[in-house]
């Protein structure tokens, strides 16, 4: 077998997760049980972390790009939260080498996607931090270089789990960073009454992508027909960036 042969051979879900777990900190997963709120009643209760930061992880992943499929659906399904956040980071990656032009893979891009609404609905990708690295792309650019349709955004915005409206709209991302606002003007409305705090965060957050990225006077425009049925948190995140006069003539319409 050849060295490249071993490589690929040897990644596989027990060897990454062993690879986090060697670089855990004891006083760093304490920090993260706290931050993600995993307390019980709250948002991320049960979830178990090693203490791993962001960077090592990210870093570490770099060792298993050509992890099979397989392997990572295996590891989206452990208990520990920085394993699945590895889990995908390996499926984006692959599904970013699957979508180059030159060599686009269709194949490959279903099979991520497919995998990855699996563990959405199966519940293992269930914080924000986990939803925010992967939803623009297993989900939003998957739809936006492919058929475009959107259906999928429109049942995950009303599924009665957090996380998979926050996939909806994270994954309008993609179609934002692309120049597109559709997406974003067609879920945001059917979320104003949105009971949880971290999807007021969300809407408001790729509204304001919207004014950078897009166009001003679309977020504007958005804001005047609907700024007085805001979340005071959505609003706040959306209004971010426009002048203190603008901030507070919206904030006056609550």
């Amino acid at each position: 077998m050849t060295d490249s042969g071993r490589a690929a051979a040897e990644q596989t879900a027990g060897t990454l997760a062993a690879a986090i777990d060697a670089a855990g900190d004891p006083v760093d997963a304490e920090f993260l049980q706290r931050f993600f709120k995993t307390g019980p009643g709250q948002y991320g209760e049960g979830d178990v972390f090693v203490g791993v930061r962001v960077p090592t992880t990210r870093a570490i992943v770099k060792g298993f790009e050509r992890m099979p499929l397989a392997e990572a659906s295996a590891l989206l399904e452990s208990p520990v939260h920085e394993h699945r956040l590895a889990a995908l980071i390996v499926m984006v990656r692959r599904f970013e080498v699957a979508s180059r032009p030159r060599t686009r893979d269709d194949e490959m891009r279903g099979a991520l996607h497919a995998a990855y609404l699996d563990a959405v609905r199966a519940g293992h990708v269930n914080n924000w931090d986990l939803v925010d690295a992967s939803a623009e792309y297993l989900v939003g650019e998957y739809l936006r270089s492919g058929d475009g349709d959107l259906t999928l955004l429109d049942r995950l915005a009303a599924s009665d789990a957090l996380w998979e409206r926050r996939v909806a709209v994270l994954a309008t991302f993609a179609f934002i960073k692309a120049g597109d606002a559709g997406p974003i003007l067609r879920l945001a409305p059917r979320l104003l009454a949105d009971r949880e705090d971290l999807m007021h965060k969300a809407v408001g957050w790729m509204l304001r992508e919207t004014g950078k990225r897009v166009d001003r006077d679309v977020l504007t425009g958005f804001l005047d027909e609907y700024a007085a049925r805001m979340p005071r948190t959505m609003l706040s995140y959306a209004t971010e960036h426009l002048s203190p006069e603008e901030r507070a003539f919206y904030r006056s319409l609550r």
